[in-house]
C-alpha cells in the first residue's frame, strides 16, 4: 500500500522532471512571451530568432479536414529531420496563432500532439525550427463547422 508521504514524494519528483523538461505551460509562456503574443507567423518566427519559413515535405502537420467542434481540434506536428530545436503548432486565423511550442533535443522524437481552439476555418501549420535558424513548415486547411471561441 502506498502511503501519503510516498505519493507526495513521487508527485514532487514528477513535477521536478516536468519543470526541468520545460513542460509547465506557464514557464514556456514566460520564456517565449513575445512568440505567444505575436499576431502572425512571421512575428512568431522573429520572436524565436528563426529565419523566413520555407515549405518542406519533411515536416508533417496532422489534423482533421473538417472539425465538428472548434473548441477542441486535435493537431499534430512531426518531422524525422535531425537538428530540430523546436516544433511549433500554429493556427493562422486565431488572434494569437502560436498554439504550442515544443522544445526538442537529440534524445526526443520530434512528434507532438495537442488540441487547439479554433474560432473559424483556417490554415494550420507545423513548423520545425532548426538549430541553424532555418524554419521549415507544412500547412493544411481545417474547416470548422462550430466555432470554438464563442461562435
Amino acid at each position: 500500500m502506498t502511503t501519503r508521504r510516498e505519493t507526495l514524494k513521487q508527485g514532487a519528483i514528477v513535477a521536478g522532471l516536468l519543470a526541468s523538461a520545460g513542460l509547465f505551460p506557464q514557464y514556456a509562456f514566460a520564456s517565449n512571451k513575445a512568440a505567444f503574443e505575436a499576431k502572425t507567423l512571421a512575428e512568431v518566427l522573429k520572436a524565436l530568432g528563426a529565419g523566413a519559413p520555407v515549405e518542406s515535405k519533411e515536416v508533417i502537420i496532422g489534423g482533421p479536414d473538417i472539425a465538428e467542434n472548434g473548441a477542441v481540434v486535435p493537431l499534430t506536428g512531426s518531422t524525422s529531420l535531425t537538428g530540430v530545436k523546436q516544433i511549433l503548432i500554429l493556427v493562422e486565423k486565431n488572434p494569437f496563432p502560436l498554439v504550442a511550442l515544443f522544445n526538442v533535443s537529440d534524445g526526443v522524437e520530434a512528434n507532438f500532439a495537442t488540441r487547439a481552439k479554433m474560432g473559424q476555418s483556417s490554415d494550420v501549420y507545423a513548423v520545425a525550427v532548426m538549430t541553424d535558424g532555418r524554419a521549415l513548415f507544412a500547412k493544411k486547411e481545417t474547416k470548422v463547422t462550430l466555432g470554438g471561441c464563442g461562435g
